[in-house]
């Protein structure tokens, strides 16, 4: 969801969930050719035959554990567990898997307070549905690294990557960083890795009693889908995968596709900023763009301060500053949070920043999204830290996304020095033989850009393209009828719409 001080990305997880808590098309038959289920592999059968206990942990919410192995390559060494949730459709025994993004977004955490909002009742009447943190993520096993008065010393850093003196600073400082993840999590660490959480998902899915797999994913949640169907293509069952990742993008390719992603998004909200005549900018679109930007550069040089005493230096401004970004409905709401900051109270912006971190009002950080953000990241996307190839992409940044492109710049900083090596190379999920996956984009998109969707949509055998044509993060439960009826008519009567249908 936001950019980390280590680890420069805004891949979201729950935070545009929380943000929308503020606030048909022609189908076709579903393919019938589709692949044998997987067998069970050697030596993780007392893992496929555990039996949900589920209990109650709220007025309408059940939770329960399930053992899943450390280590899938040497199962004997040793398990973690992974934490549950559910939301009980009364007289139905149909089971969807959920996943908010991220990665370190907590699944418990959507089914606990945001499914209500955001799925639709003819869904909630058909499923049970089933939340979890994945490995590393949250009340399961979790990655672990910092404390919470370490976390809110490291936010107010002014770390400030494309100044050249600035650079063995922060080398040092992620270095401090991932030898404290090591000591205080362990071999964890190097077994958060996409493939293993999906992995995970298969044994929960042998723990629910289901032959296939139903899941509903957003954003990071449609690599997780997408990998889990690549690996398992039968079991893979009624897959929507909502703002999709392409598995095939580099680290500095996700770089590029979101600083520019939100740079259009920018100018999107500015033009309305402007148009609405309530505005903390003056003259036209362009003019705003130009004074945005001065302020971000008066703002890197001298870091603000909230009415509680912390320091807002630019990277967290920034991780405020895009919250509103992912629901355009929430941009009035970005439009006084900087009317504020111009006249010097961040108070609006830390609050979305704070949100962004999942640090509550008591000052305490409630889950554990910025350290499982980038465990996960370090072993999913292979970087180079280089110097001249880090100059390189910055110059590249740069020039495509003036304002935001240098706070992506020398992400790979934050893995030079990671514990353990990377587990996967970047490339396309084909899933063969998992029948039809319905995959969602929208085209003001500033997260997962549109062209992500396309692509994902195109690799996968059985990929079918929905386009949502508006603006914001992701589409189910937060766009217009047509992607409700699309999404709840593949889910509930398997009937995927026509490839290429527009919202």
């Amino acid at each position: 969801m936001s950019v980390r001080p280590r680890h420069r990305r805004w891949l979201p997880a729950a935070a545009f969930s929380a943000v929308l808590a503020l606030l048909v098309s022609g189908c076709s038959a579903p393919t019938e050719q589709r692949a044998e289920p997987e067998p069970v592999a050697q030596g993780l059968q007392s893992y496929y035959e555990q039996q949900l206990q589920w209990e109650k942990c709220g007025s309408v919410i059940e939770c329960a554990t399930l053992k899943v192995p450390l280590d899938y390559e040497n199962p004997q060494d040793g398990s973690i567990d992974l934490a549950l949730n559910r939301r009980v459709a009364q007289g139905s025994e149909k089971n969807l898997l959920v996943n908010p993004g991220g990665p370190g977004g907590s699944g418990l955490d959507l089914v606990k307070s945001s499914v209500p909002l955001m799925f639709s009742k003819e869904l909630q009447r058909e499923y049970n549905v089933i939340g979890f943190d994945p490995r590393g993520v949250g009340k399961s096993t979790p990655v672990t690294c910092l404390d919470d008065a370490e976390q809110d010393e490291l936010r107010q850093q002014n770390q400030r990557s494309w100044v050249p003196a600035e650079r063995e600073e922060i080398r040092a400082e992620s270095k401090k960083y991932a030898d404290s993840c090591l000591e205080k999590t362990g071999e964890l660490l190097g077994h958060v890795d996409t493939a293993s959480a999906a992995k995970d998902m298969d044994i929960i899915r042998e723990a629910l009693g289901d032959e296939q797999l139903d899941y509903l994913g957003f954003s990071y949640g449609t690599f997780l889908g997408a990998t889990y169907a690549d690996l398992f293509p039968g079991h893979a069952g009624r897959m929507v995968l909502d703002g999709a990742m392409d598995p095939k993008s580099t680290s500095s390719q996700v770089d590029l596709a979101q600083a520019v992603g939100f740079e259009k998004e920018i100018k999107a909200w500015l033009e309305d900023c402007v148009e609405s005549g309530d505005c903390p900018f003056t003259g036209t679109a362009e003019d705003a763009y130009k004074q945005l930007q001065d302020f971000f550069k008066k703002l890197e040089a001298k870091p603000m301060v909230a009415s509680d005493g912390r320091k807002v230096p630019v990277i967290d401004f920034i991780n405020g500053f895009i919250i509103p970004l992912y629901e355009s409905t929430s941009w009035p709401m970005l439009s006084s949070a900087m009317a504020d900051a111009l006249e010097g109270d961040v108070d609006q912006i830390q609050y979305f920043a704070d949100l962004s971190a999942g640090r509550d009002e008591e000052g305490n950080y409630t889950g554990n999204t910025t350290e499982a953000f980038g465990a996960v990241t370090c072993l999913d996307y292979p970087m180079d830290a280089a110097e001249a190839r880090m100059e390189a992409e910055a110059s590249e940044l740069q020039r495509q996304a003036p304002i935001m492109g240098k706070y992506l710049s020398y992400g790979a900083l934050g893995c030079e020095d990671w514990p353990f090596e990377p587990t996967r190379v970047p490339g396309e999920l084909h899933a063969d033989g998992a029948g039809d996956i319905l995959v969602i984009g929208t085209t003001g998109d500033p997260a997962t850009p549109y062209h992500w969707s396309e692509s994902l949509a195109k690799q996968l055998q059985g990929g079918v393209l929905l386009t949502y044509e508006g603006h914001g993060h992701t589409a189910y439960g937060r766009s217009n009828d047509c992607v409700t009826q699309a999404v709840d008519g593949y889910l509930i009567d398997g009937q995927v719409p026509e490839d290429g249908t527009k919202c």
